[in-house]
């Protein structure tokens, strides 16, 4: 039987288990990635491990998040940052160099290589044929140490495609079909194995999209594979040495098969606030627009942008309208300076933002009340924006970039023709000067920090009998984002989490985090997906440090379930998802967390008098690290 691209980077970097799907796998990591939001914790756990160097072939430190720089919290955590990641060994790239996933598939990701990033959107980098996932700080600070990186064997997913984009489709509205086909919980358990002739047509910026989105599926990841294609664009990157050919064996089999026909697509959209809420763009035609807004790691590539100059050139957006762009690197803003692509983007009326993610994850750029803004990014969840009743729609640059000289929706048949496909240049600008590369003696460096950065606090070990109330009970698609929102504001904590954990479901229910204090203990109850979205850790460290022993849900997210699990709080599954409609805020519950095992069922009584029967799908050592009060607890515990 021959094999996927997927199978043969696992089994190449297999430390443990077996490629059985559902069983635990550990993989050796090559790479990883951190960005300030959600790296700064991730290296302060990894001092606490320990180790000094880190372990892997490449370590990058990225600061694109918080780059506002508003009062001192966050330079203060930058500057911690840049010298614990000399100290470490670990390459920096400053604010303003440009996103990190952009950056990392221009200047570091390798076809080949197993990349983890304690950001969800990691798996931009499978657009070269990079096995990258996205994974909660602990694990990622971990695999600095060299650890393995655990996972449950996924089910590897075939996506046909045949066919070529045609007119204003984009590989933007590729991820944006499979969302509507298979929803944000289609991927859950999954890679997304790319193949088939419509796969040559697409660019490596085209293809990085697609992966990117492959987040929000749910997927572990998502993979093209390593061809002519990807071996152009490496070349142009000055990194040909970097290409190796990955390709499926033609007698791959797969768990899953789908389909596209790229010739078929036209422009999407998702609408308000899911991503999977999709529809045609032509169906939305006289919808007024108040914003749009391109760029993020999804759509800020040169190609993106260059076409977005195309479109642009010599027209000005309605006065009504703000237009928002943030290209993904200095690299991709020296390719379209030196070709007079700049110009263009301003006499429009755009305003052009620093090269960082900006208005996606909700730092500044912000909608009006509840103002149409149409994103070129990855994620549309209510409140994500900054404007709790912002209306969020999710397209291609192209689309943005029509729809902005627009000021509507319209129908994409009266575009016009549509932008040639963009090429990279011959003579691609370095911008590898930028980075800051560890020193030879790395014993002269002193890590610097600021009042705000917090070392994390140590959790006791998991009761034998947890009694606690239901403190808050919420619904299906719970995102990292309703548990702990994003925005300048709150992001300048995620160093501190005492301060941090007060805004903990802030947007979802102000009283929660005085109940938990009142009571000092609590149990979440949740629906379906609980915890999908980021892969912020502070999420599941938050309610930790407030005092939830245990969330109570119908299903999980991969991403969130693997940081309560790092952090000693227990993922229960309902065995019968309509005991959900039994419980209520303010119920009793006494769990018996110390009967409990790996896959087994336990029973719940309530203060009522019920009995509600929980299980688990936990493996023995996801067991004892709950029970150990968390992962750097167990790690301890073997050192020790």
């Amino acid at each position: 039987m021959g094999k996927s691209i997927t199978h043969k980077i696992i089994e190449k970097h297999l430390i443990s288990g077996e490629m059985i799907p559902g069983q635990e796998v550990g993989l050796r990591i090559d790479q990883t990635l951190t960005q300030d939001a959600t790296g700064t914790m991730a290296w302060l756990q990894y001092e606490a491990i320990g180790i000094g160097e880190v372990r892997t072939d490449l370590s990058v430190s990225y600061v694109d998040h918080n780059t506002l720089q508003m009062g001192f919290r966050n330079p203060d955590d930058h500057r911690y940052l840049r010298t614990v990641a000399a100290k470490s060994g670990a390459v920096f790239s400053p604010a303003g160099t440009g996103i990190c996933h952009q950056l990392h598939l221009e200047n570091f990701a390798k076809p080949g290589a197993t990349l983890i990033g304690s950001d969800s959107h990691t798996p931009t980098a499978g657009g070269i044929g990079s096995m990258a996932m996205g994974a909660g700080g602990l694990s990622v600070a971990l695999a600095m140490a060299g650890e393995a990186y655990f996972i449950p064997m996924p089910k590897v997913v075939k996506v046909e495609l045949t066919g070529e984009l045609t007119g204003w489709a984009a590989g933007k509205d590729v991820i944006l079909e499979l969302l509507r086909m298979l929803t944000v919980k289609g991927g859950v358990g999954k890679v997304f194995e790319y193949a088939g002739p419509g796969v040559a047509s697409l660019s490596v910026p085209d293809r990085a999209t697609i992966t990117n989105m492959g987040a929000e599926l749910g997927a572990t990841t998502s993979i093209f594979p390593s061809d002519e294609k990807t071996k152009d664009f490496l070349e142009k990157m000055g990194r040909g040495d970097d290409w190796v050919e990955l390709i499926a064996d033609a007698d791959a089999e797969y768990d899953e098969v789908v389909q596209i026909n790229l010739s078929e697509l036209e422009p999407l959209v998702a609408q308000p606030h899911m991503p999977d809420n999709v529809c045609k763009v032509k169906d939305l035609a006289g919808k007024k627009i108040d914003q749009c807004a391109i760029g993020s790691c999804t759509n800020s590539s040169y190609s993106d942008l260059k076409n977005t100059a195309q479109i642009l050139d010599g027209k000005q957006t309605p006065p009504e309208l703000d237009l928002l762009i943030s290209p993904g690197s200095k690299q991709v803003m020296k390719m379209l300076s030196r070709e007079g692509l700049i110009e263009p983007l301003l006499d429009s009326g755009a305003r052009l933002l620093e090269c960082s993610c900006g208005p996606c994850i909700g730092m500044g750029g912000s909608p009006t009340t509840t103002g149409v803004s149409v994103r070129t990014f990855n994620r549309n969840f209510e409140g994500r924006s900054g404007t709790l009743d912002g209306q969020v729609y999710l397209a291609s640059a192209q689309t943005a970039a029509r729809l902005a000289l627009e000021g509507e929706f319209t129908d994409p048949a009266t575009w016009g023709p549509a932008p040639e496909r963009v090429e990279l240049p011959e003579d691609v600008p370095s911008i590898r000067d930028l980075f800051v590369f560890p020193p030879e003696d790395k014993d002269a460096v002193e890590i610097l920090r600021g009042p705000n950065i917090v070392a994390l606090e140590d959790f006791a070990v998991l009761p034998e009998t947890v009694e606690a109330k239901v403190l808050l009970k919420v619904e299906d698609n719970i995102t990292t984002d309703h548990i702990l929102p994003a925005g300048a504001e709150i992001t300048a904590l995620r160093s501190n989490i005492p301060a941090i954990s007060q805004y903990i479901f802030s947007r979802v229910d102000a009283d929660f985090v005085g109940r938990m204090k009142e009571h000092g203990t609590g149990v979440i109850l949740g629906g379906e997906n609980y915890g999908q979205g980021s892969s912020r850790e502070h999420a599941a460290l938050g309610p930790r440090h407030l005092g939830v022993k245990a969330v109570i849900v119908k299903s999980l997210a991969r991403i969130h379930r693997a940081n309560l699990v790092n952090f000693g709080i227990l993922p229960l599954l309902l065995v019968d998802p309509s005991d959900y409609d039994k419980l209520a805020e303010g119920v009793d519950l006494t769990i018996p967390a110390g009967d409990m095992t790996p896959g087994g069922t336990i029973e719940i009584k309530t203060g009522n008098g019920e009995t509600i029967a929980v299980t688990n799908d936990l493996t023995k050592k996801e067991l004892e690290i709950i029970q150990s009060g968390g992962l750097l607890n167990a790690v301890r515990n073997n050192q020790s």
